[in-house]
């Protein structure tokens, strides 16, 4: 185990930024790929769930229908972002969870968030339940944000060198 001290924060900012980076990756390729058809009755993505969830809470009504876009857009990088930052102080105290250049991490942020706590949470329908093609690219994603968030924690830290030995 490596030594914390002061290590463990930067490494956590290191990861807030890659995972801020790398939502970001997830964002662009959502807006070049083909749109997965929705089935009817799961209607809106589950960041607009969350945002209008909070807002209802925090606010004591509803997200109104034109604040819907930006507010997906800040639970996307927020979830990013608070994701990141675990996975580079993690990162800092256990230095294999980097093994594979971040995509274990991102297969690990797909199965935990995208498979079971989301439909777990009643926020979208199981991934088991769709066809492979229709979850082939969300899957693919999760793969990108974790190498992005990698890359950026490892230049961010100072250890391109060794992301090139791998």
């Amino acid at each position: 185990m490596a030594d914390p001290s002061g290590s463990l924060w930067r490494g956590a900012l290191a990861g807030l930024v890659g995972g801020l980076l790398a939502a970001g990756a997830m964002s662009l390729a959502h807006q070049v790929l083909p749109k997965p058809s929705a089935p009817a009755e799961e209607g809106e993505d589950a960041t607009v769930k969350v945002a209008d969830s909070l807002t209802r809470r925090l606010g004591g009504r509803p997200l109104p229908e034109r604040k819907k876009p930006l507010a997906s857009q800040l639970v996307h990088y927020a979830f990013g972002g608070v994701v990141g930052a675990v996975y580079g102080g993690v990162a800092e105290l256990v230095p294999r969870v980097t093994a594979g250049f971040g995509v274990p991490f991102g297969l690990a942020v797909w199965l935990g968030a995208h498979v079971i706590t989301v439909p777990a949470l009643g926020l979208a329908e199981s991934p088991a339940r769709r066809p492979l093609s229709k979850e082939a690219p969300e899957l693919g994603l999760h793969v990108v944000y974790g190498a992005v968030a990698e890359l950026a924690r490892r230049v961010l830290r100072g250890g391109l060198r060794s992301a090139r030995s791998e």
